[in-house]
């Protein structure tokens, strides 16, 4: 099982972090190592003294593909969840900064929380879901899939030209404006359509 990434896909959070639009989906990996389930808590790291939260639309492939053609990409997923992309920000700046990967700012320990699954058919449409992030009662992102720049289907078909998706990988569609900083002793609430998904505590 992998986990696939991707990066500047809502316009509003590309703006808030001063980055270039792409032309092309901003793909990265994470290790499996990264995962936290069961609304396990999330421990914070002794590397960094900026990690902020990512909430994002979690993609679980459920069959094996390569080269998906983006018209038949839906068949190849029938469960979303949500996902915190934890990104240790001061790490990730220095590695920018080099031109030199991210892995160590998105990847480490505990980096990928993840909730349960929810079948896509509960959804009249895919590309128009609401899903939410609530930090200690106060909410930070919001976000709707209508203005992801690089719609789900097109994401599977395009990462599927590089990696051979596989049975239970799963795909971090990207993240919307209000990423921010997490501090021990923080719950995050996370929901998707008013339905509570995620509620876990910084440690």
């Amino acid at each position: 099982m992998k986990i696939i990434a991707v990066g500047r896909n809502y316009v509003e959070h590309i703006r808030e972090l001063n980055n270039e639009q792409p032309d092309d989906p901003v793909i990265f990996t994470k290790p499996d190592t990264a995962i936290l389930r069961n609304n396990e808590p999330f421990y914070y790291p002794d590397f960094s003294q900026d990690v902020h939260h990512e909430l994002e639309v979690v993609v679980r492939i459920s069959k094996m593909g390569k080269r998906i053609e983006e018209r038949f990409a839906h068949k190849y997923y029938d469960e979303i969840g949500l996902g915190i992309d934890f990104t240790a920000r001061d790490i990730q700046s220095k590695l920018k900064a080099k031109g030199l990967p991210w892995d160590l700012a998105k990847g480490f320990n505990g980096s990928a929380p993840i909730s349960g699954f929810v079948p896509k058919s509960e959804f009249a449409d895919i590309q128009n879901i609401n899903f939410q992030l609530d930090v200690n009662g106060e909410t930070r992102q919001q976000g709707n899939t209508s203005l992801m720049l690089f719609k789900i289907d097109y994401l599977i078909a395009f990462v599927s030209r590089y990696f051979t998706l596989q049975t239970g990988d799963l795909i971090f569609t990207g993240t919307p404006k209000g990423v921010g900083p997490v501090q021990v002793g923080d719950r995050l609430v996370a929901s998707l359509e008013g339905r509570e998904l995620l509620n876990f505590d910084v440690k």
